[in-house]
């Protein structure tokens, strides 16, 4: 499993629903992607954005960083919507859950 975290600032002149109308985009290229495993979005009281994405190995993540859209909506949000971002690409060393049925469980990490 390999996790992305990005965080991100919209600068105040961005045009919200262009980079929400991307965000859309590529969530659909990317849940397509063989090795895809989920995405999710969250917004901070201070503004920040924070994206989740989880592939299930390195290569799988590669093909997404290098798809074509991918590299060009990456331009277009670095001129036209952010006014910064941080990405880190994580590898998980323990993994475990809990739910009222099973209880807390390990979970193996691969």
């Amino acid at each position: 499993m390999v996790v992305v975290i990005f965080r991100a600032r919209v600068r105040p002149d961005a045009d919200v629903a262009a980079l929400e109308r991307v965000g859309a985009r590529l969530y659909e290229i990317a849940s397509r992607m063989p090795g895809f495993v989920s995405y999710k979005d969250f917004a901070a009281a201070d503004g920040e954005a924070l994206t989740l994405v989880q592939f299930t190995d390195a290569a799988s993540l590669l093909a997404w960083r290098n798809d074509p859209e991918h590299l060009q909506a990456q331009e277009a949000a670095r001129r036209d919507h952010f006014s910064e971002y941080e990405i880190q690409v994580c590898t998980p060393t323990r993994h475990y859950a809990f739910d009222r049925t099973r209880g807390r469980r390990d979970i193996a990490v691969t």
